[in-house]
């Protein structure tokens, strides 16, 4: 039996210079499921993004979905892209499976947590303050350094990782410190700094843009007690659910947050073209 994708539409092209199609993934002429291909609109034109594999379940097990991904790569190769990246959502299992059989890393995990509704106290000694202007300053400058440079690591070039860091701090916050549903806070232990938080609030949940413990405290607990102060924030807010996003091979993060109560509910993955 053969394995084959069949376009359903015609190559599409967006206002923000990306491009995608639907296929229709058919064995010997029948349709067995679907797949949308397109580039990310952060890197441009040279990385492809898989935003929908999907096998009908009848027809599942029987290596379908790998033909399919190893097609989509295919298709991804003559568009001239030399990455494609795919995230795994729902039933991760099986998703994670065929990601790691087919050469693709995992660069980031989305993670949520359920809260109660009864705020967390802070540990004994430690308490939190809204960032200062100045803070939020010398902070805002630190942060989108260390977010640019997270860009580069995963390929962008400096440029772009710049203009993205520029683009993304300016639609987030646009009104700066005083951006609505955006909480700033710096934590304290025994009246010295130990960390800042970043707090979104959105329309079902919180999510934690950036939280970080200063360098010179760091392996004290403080991580902790900066997450249990986003949970108290997000709850005080009336949010019940909690989100975040780390980076894979941040270990001390990771296993704090599982620590924690987080659940795992994304992976992303990447993978070169060669």
């Amino acid at each position: 039996m053969t394995t084959t994708l069949r376009p359903t539409e015609p190559l599409q092209s967006a206002a923000d210079g990306t491009r995608s199609r639907r296929y229709q993934v058919c064995v010997n002429s029948r349709p067995v499921g679907a797949v949308h291909l397109g580039t990310d609109p952060a890197f441009g034109a040279s990385v492809a993004v898989i935003h929908e594999l999907r096998i009908d379940e009848p027809d599942r097990r029987r290596g379908r979905g790998t033909v399919a991904a190893l097609a989509a790569e295919e298709v991804a190769r003559s568009w001239g892209c030399r990455q494609i990246q795919v995230s795994v959502t729902g039933d991760l299992e099986p998703g994670t499976r065929l990601a790691g059989a087919l050469g693709y890393a995992l660069r980031s995990r989305g993670m949520v947590k359920t809260l109660g509704t009864t705020p967390p106290a802070l540990p004994a000694g430690s308490g939190a303050r809204a960032m200062t202007p100045a803070e939020y300053a010398a902070w805002h400058a630190h942060e989108s350094e260390q977010y640019a440079r997270t860009w580069q690591e995963r390929g962008m070039s400096e440029a772009a990782a710049r203009a993205k860091a520029r683009h993304d701090h300016e639609t987030l916050l646009p009104d700066g410190l005083d951006t609505e549903n955006m909480l700033f806070s710096v934590v304290e232990h025994d009246g010295d700094r130990v960390g800042t938080l970043w707090l979104a609030l959105r329309d079902d949940q919180a999510f934690v843009f950036d939280v970080e413990t200063d360098p010179a405290r760091r392996g004290r607990g403080h991580g902790r007690t900066l997450m249990l102060l986003a949970e108290a924030q997000a709850i005080a807010a009336g949010r019940r659910l909690l989100g975040l996003n780390v980076f894979a091979g941040n270990t001390p993060a990771e296993r704090l947050y599982e620590s924690l109560g987080y659940e795992t509910t994304r992976r992303s993955y990447g993978k070169a073209l060669l």
